[in-house]
């Protein structure tokens, strides 16, 4: 496999995913390249899983070749997991990142330090023309910040804390990110078959 379109209009999103298949001669293409958009694909699935796939599947549909997608957001025990699977509009349709994190702190105002564990899970679906999707789920645990730190990454990096570091993701560099993220430890379970495929 020469080529793999990342389901995802996400500039960002799409940049972690190229810097982690450089190593695999693979070139990635997101959906912001090509010249003509890509409509926007509902997801209405309940995990992040279902999620992943009704992405994956569609566009592989769509473009006949491999295809790449993920589903992922923050789970925060406090909140009885949410934002979960409705991380990006949490705070309205817009997808604002700062709004969104205005709404978490909110929330979690009257929550100790102790009590703000949380979790980013990162769901990767593969879909391939004629052949079944498979699915991994990569998972980053950590707690929330009492305040924004931060100026790195994007959606909720800056209120994020990984275990085993007193610094938010937003305070890490994309190097260091990258190399604890739920989305690398999802890719890390897909490199098999992508050694495979390169």
């Amino acid at each position: 496999m020469k080529e793999l379109i990342v389901a995802t209009k996400n500039s960002g999103k799409a940049a972690e995913f190229r810097e982690m298949f450089s190593k695999y001669t693979i070139e990635v293409k997101s959906l912001l390249d090509f010249d003509d958009p890509v409509n926007d694909i509902e997801e209405t699935g309940t995990s992040f899983e279902e999620n992943a796939a009704i992405k994956s599947e569609a566009i592989c549909s769509k473009f006949n070749v491999p295809v790449l997608a993920d589903d992922s957001g923050l789970v925060i025990d406090a909140l009885n997991g949410e934002p979960g699977v409705y991380s990006a509009r949490y705070a309205g349709e817009e997808k604002d990142d700062q709004k969104n994190i205005e709404k978490v702190m909110a929330k979690l105002k009257d929550v100790p330090e102790n009590d703000r564990t949380a979790r980013f899970i990162c769901a990767i679906a593969v879909s391939r023309p004629d052949k079944e999707t498979f699915i991994k789920v990569g998972k980053c645990e950590g707690s929330i910040a009492l305040e924004e730190r931060g100026n790195h990454g994007f959606g909720y990096d800056p209120i994020f804390i990984p275990n085993g570091s007193n610094r938010t993701l937003a305070e890490h560099t994309p190097e260091e990110k990258n190399s604890i993220s739920h989305r690398k430890n999802a890719i890390l379970q897909v490199e098999g078959w992508l050694k495979a495929q390169s």
